[in-house]
């Protein structure tokens, strides 16, 4: 035993020996310090263990046993007696911790007790069911197939489906089968809705934003059928870490949650690096493309003979990747490819042999997606190399834990991109390797979520009038949907009377049913036109406006026409070397405060201060504030304040898409523009706003153009790093600067967009503006509340970014790309963020 344990500690120094000569390579051309940010060393970690629980049935624990599982993890143990009590919860541990069986061991040995009990397991993806289904299934065979599993999606064939209706005691799915396929047909699964005794929801950090409100209505649904039905059925759910896993699982199921935080599992030992690509121009803060050294560093890793994955954010980058690698690395003749891509739009046996091909080493490099960030088992590789930030640190650390996922040392690389997200992670290590403080957001009642899925109610079963479906007047909706046609009263329950079947034309990843398909004029090979794809109606006027450039599987298409009484999109496939991004000309108007709040006075505070002090120019929390007091601007101003004040609320944004810019790939050059006129358009939500006083601006030592470019600067920073603490896509989040209304509901006429949105000179001069930070989607997805509860945290940080851009006058890294009229953007938001967080300072010290 000894020795074995000898062999595997002197195999794991070879391995960390290895990374730091290739980390060493790819450093040596540059200053270390400036490429490699951080090198975390995480030491291996033993297990905590606990004995098998005596009720488990000794067929169950000899199953097991046969797979060398004989004691259980501390967090497993928890979990199975949480599970045999009844009670709801959640566990909380990283990647490659066992949560599977936190649910597995509890819901099988039920059903080997009464084998009338059911069980549904959701995965919110088809990948990660088929993996768990392989698991189950050889627990089956170890037991004499004493239990049915089954999965249930699109890929099942019709003529299966009504034998796993029948004899499915774990029935495996996701949300979108369960919205569409189980639930409006419940009358043919009456046999799982009268036993279901267990509902697993996994990976539930994934179920946040428009999708995680979709869900939470969606179990709505499916616990008032479980109810029709006469059962009650027990949540176990599983999340990667976030910081409010409990909350979030509460918010879906709405009942109390209990949460495992103690992560009882061994982990390996591993070098978790960030790699920033070497400055190219520092006065621009342009790098060196994230796309290439990404490659460089997975040459490196691959010529060392280690198996490594590769992730990156998009299809497209998936593919470009992956044909940098392969002509790295040519295969052996007669021999497959070593390097393979994964990713959607694969057929499903392709994934398979490639997830086969990984865990027998035949494999030695991947090019994935976020399709392998989840649970599938694909082995233990001995790195794992990010092609930029994955827009969480949840997902950061899932895509890590792909890499020694099981024993041995291994290494995960995050190789930063110029966005503004990337760069704060890397030049703010502990940030990312602290407790996460990431939480996720749902909003389950907002409108236009809610009313889809009350339709899909009333087509499933009568909604009586007493009942209860969120936080809503449900009979008020109902006489609503009423007058609408939906549906009727009768015997005092509103039943569904049209034809339509509402569930097919609901979307769960869209707040709104109202798609535009895209048509592929070329067609397939018979050359009919085929449909590739469909965006929901505010992405339609961003994505497929005429000529626009839409992308799709790594090909371009071309925007020829938009019917937007049909909702088609009409392309033909196009060979070029730019993209498009479309400017939007919004404007937001203020329907109702929700609340509102002064940030402080700040000049009183500091007057205070220097009163107190006796010395002008000195400033105790921060030194840069000590030149602006000296400036006459400051002093001799006649008002006593900075003021600046913050809110949320209900806003009216009326936007509209005037043209497109053409962005050249990789280097990202402004290739040209277009001109267009397409339909305003108007939706109701919610946002979050911080107002800039008069006595503020006033105070700014800058032209009027600068201070304009700082304002917006300054709100492209807050965006980005907004979208960090709300764990949500920048898409996710719309922003807009518009003048401070008298009142909410009176508001100045609506303004024509202006004929060039670059020309500074005619930007009509600010007096008091708000920023804003609208969700974007009608109705709101709830984002807006948690930004102003966190308004002091999300300024810090966001100044925090701003300060450690080692660009001189601004850059898509911090406060957008530098113009030519905006030397000063990156010092005129500075400046703005100084007299916010000072403010911050002085109203909590008070």
């Amino acid at each position: 035993m000894a020795s074995s344990t000898q062999r595997l500690a002197v195999k794991s120094q070879a391995t960390l020996d290895t990374f730091q000569t290739a980390l060493a390579s790819l450093a040596a051309k540059y200053r270390s310090d400036e490429v490699l940010t951080a090198i975390r060393h995480i030491p291996a970690r033993e297990a905590q263990l606990r004995p098998m629980p005596e009720w488990v049935l000794p067929e169950l624990a000899a199953a097991y046993r046969a797979k060398g599982i004989e004691q259980l993890y501390s967090h497993q143990a928890a979990a199975a007696e949480l599970a045999r009590a009844g009670t709801d919860f959640v566990v909380v541990t990283p990647t490659a911790s066992g949560k599977t069986l936190c649910y597995n061991l509890p819901v099988l040995n039920a059903v080997l007790e009464n084998a009338d009990t059911r069980a549904l397991y959701l995965f919110p993806t088809k990948a990660l069911a088929q993996d768990q289904l392989a698991e189950l299934h050889d627990l089956a065979a170890r037991l004499d197939d004493r239990f049915g599993v089954f999965t249930y999606d699109g890929d099942t064939p019709s003529d299966a489906r009504k034998a796993i209706r029948e004899r499915g005691h774990v029935i495996l799915t996701n949300p979108d089968m369960l919205h569409t396929g189980i639930l409006p047909h419940h009358t043919k699964w009456m046999r799982l809705f009268e036993n279901l005794r267990y509902i697993v929801l996994d990976e539930l950090h994934t179920y946040r934003g428009v999708f995680g409100s979709h869900l939470a209505n969606v179990l709505r649904r499916l616990r008032r059928i479980a109810e029709f039905y006469g059962s009650r059925p027990q949540f176990i759910c599983c999340s990667a870490t976030i910081a409010n896993p409990d909350e979030l699982a509460a918010q879906l199921i709405e009942r109390p949650v209990t949460a495992i935080e103690e992560n009882g599992a061994p982990s390996s030992e591993k070098l978790f690096v960030f790699y920033n690509p070497p400055m190219i121009d520092r006065n621009l803060g342009i790098r060196r493309s994230y796309l290439n050294e990404t490659t460089r560093v997975a040459k490196e890793l691959l010529a060392r003979k280690l198996q490594t994955i590769v992730f990156a954010n998009s299809r497209l980058h998936t593919e470009v990747l992956l044909t940098y690698l392969q002509q790295a690395n040519p295969p052996q003749i007669g021999a497959p490819e070593p390097i393979q891509g994964y990713r959607g739009g694969y057929l499903p046996g392709e994934r398979r042999e490639i997830e086969r091909g990984l865990r027998e080493g035949r494999v030695r490099g991947v090019v994935a997606t976020n399709a392998l960030e989840l649970g599938i088992d694909i082995g233990s590789l001995d790195a794992c190399v990010m092609a930029g930030y994955a827009g969480s640190i949840a997902s950061t650390w899932q895509r890590a834990g792909r890499a020694g996922r099981r024993s041995g040392t291994s290494c995960a690389v995050l190789v930063a991109s110029s966005a503004p997200l990337d760069q704060f992670i890397v030049q703010h290590p502990d940030y990312f390797f602290s407790r996460s403080p990431e939480h996720a957001y749902i909003q389950p009642d907002n409108l236009e979520i809610l009313v889809n899925h009350l339709k899909c109610a009333a087509f499933e079963l009568p909604i009586a009038p007493d009942e209860r479906f969120g936080g809503v007047d449900v009979e008020q909706l109902c006489a609503r949907l009423g007058e609408a046609g939906y549906l009727h009263r009768s015997g005092g329950n509103w039943h569904w009377v049209q034809e339509a079947y509402p569930a097919d034309t609901v979307s769960l990843r869209s707040v709104t049913s109202d798609n535009f398909v895209i048509i592929d004029t070329k067609g397939n090979d018979r050359g009919e036109p085929e449909v590739i794809g469909e965006v929901d109606f505010s992405a339609a006027l961003t994505t497929v406006h005429p000529k626009a450039i839409y992308l799709h599987q790594g090909q371009q298409y071309h925007v020829d026409r938009l019917d937007f009484e049909q909702r088609k999109a009409y392309v033909k496939p196009v060979d070029v070397d730019y993209y498009t991004d479309a400017i939007r000309y919004t404007q937001v108007r203020v329907l109702e405060i929700a609340e509102e709040e002064s940030i402080a006075e700040l000049w009183a505070a500091e007057k205070r201060e220097i009163t107190a002090s006796g010395n002008k120019t000195s400033h105790r929390g921060d030194p840069a504030m000590a030149g602006l007091k000296a400036r006459p601007s400051i002093e001799n101003h006649s008002n006593d304040g900075f003021w600046a004040a913050k809110a949320h609320g209900d806003v009216l944004v009326r936007s509209q898409v005037i043209g497109f810019k053409k962005i050249k790939f990789f280097t990202n050059e402004n290739v040209g523009d277009g001109k267009l006129e397409l339909p305003e358009n108007e939706m109701h939500t919610t946002a979050f706003w911080i107002t800039l006083e008069r006595p503020l601006l006033a105070s700014l030592p800058f032209a009027l153009s600068e201070r304009q470019t700082g304002i917006l600067g300054l709100l492209y920073a807050l965006e980005s790093m907004a979208s960090l603490l709300l764990m949500c896509d920048r898409r996710d989040l719309g922003t807009a600067v518009r003048e401070r209304p008298p009142s909410p509901g009176v508001e100045t006429e609506w303004n024509e967009a202006p004929p060039s949105m670059t020309d500074l000179d005619n930007v009509k001069e600010f007096f008091e503006p708000n920023l804003y930070l609208y969700d974007a989607y009608p109705g709101g997805i709830g984002f807006s509340e948690p930004l102003y509860r966190a308004h002091d945290l999300l300024l810090r940080r966001t100044k925090e970014m701003i300060d450690a851009c080692p660009c001189e006058s601004g850059c898509p890294s911090c406060v957008g790309p530098a113009g030519e009229k905006s030397e000063r953007t990156k010092e005129a938001a500075l400046a703005i963020l100084e007299r916010l967080c000072a403010a911050n300072r002085a109203a909590s010290a008070a």
